[in-house]
């Protein structure tokens, strides 16, 4: 198996890409619930520009969190786990190290 500079093969990257995928779906799906949520118990103008407020925030720790590097993805997987958007089992796949890693950042 061929490992590119940061040490992740083909393979490796190729699953840890559906996996980081997944969890951004998973995220974007709970905001969307969420959403439908808020919007349906606005009730004046105010609720609605904290509803923009919310979503704007939202947007902004989406696109920071959501950040597909392989030298930081040990610490986004691992941060991933512990907020139950990626299940260990679901890396599989990654070398022992890099699950052991991963396992042991998401216990902090």
């Amino acid at each position: 198996m061929e490992t590119d500079v940061a040490g992740w093969t083909i393979e490796e990257q190729d699953l840890a890409q559906a996996v980081f995928d997944r969890a951004l779906a998973r995220d974007v799906e709970t905001l969307i619930g969420d959403l439908r949520s808020r919007s349906a118990a606005l009730e004046n103008p105010e609720q609605l520009w904290q509803l923009h407020d919310f979503l704007s925030i939202r947007r902004h720790e989406i696109e920071g969190r959501f950040d597909f590097r392989l030298p930081g993805l040990l610490f986004v997987f691992a941060d991933f786990v512990k907020d139950g958007l990626v299940s260990l089992e679901e890396l599989e796949g990654l070398s022992a190290d890099k699950l052991a890693k991963i396992s042991a950042m998401a216990r902090m």
